[in-house]
């Protein structure tokens, strides 16, 4: 059993393992629309040109639905691989390295016995970070 550390945002995810010192990367996870504009994500409705509906989402107020939406569905194939983790007894810890916002997300999606495994969260966004960069990022988590 050893700790796992997720350093995700809303378009990857890098799981790795930490045996002692040690940080080695498991396994990256990769959610394309998660780079994608709200323009891309979503169609015209009727085709009309000239009312997107990402500026119809902008003017009312309210946050992007179509780029929320995937970065919920991204958050919830995360949590998945994390549980399987958790099952298959090779988690013993989890440290969780994200963006606030994909943080937040992703600990609503986390089911309860994997949450209870979190141990530390860094809010900070290292997804393009080297390995050694993450390993010392996360040393004096314990």
């Amino acid at each position: 059993m050893t700790t796992y550390i997720v350093v995700a945002d809303a378009a990857r995810a890098r799981l790795f393992t930490r045996d002692g010192l040690t940080v080695s990367e498991l396994d990256s996870l990769v959610h394309a629309e998660g780079r994608l504009h709200e323009g891309d994500l979503v169609t015209d409705r009727g085709g009309d040109v000239h009312e997107s509906t990402s500026t119809t989402a902008r003017s009312a107020g309210g946050e992007s639905v179509a780029t929320q939406h995937h970065e919920e569905m991204f958050a919830r194939e995360v949590a998945e691989r994390l549980y399987r983790a958790r099952v298959d007894n090779s988690m013993e810890k989890l440290i969780l390295v994200a963006p606030p916002r994909f943080l937040g997300q992703l600990r609503d999606k986390l089911d309860g016995p994997t949450a209870k495994l979190v141990i530390h969260s860094l809010v900070k966004d290292l997804t393009k970070a080297s390995p050694a960069d993450i390993q010392e990022a996360v040393r004096d988590l314990r």
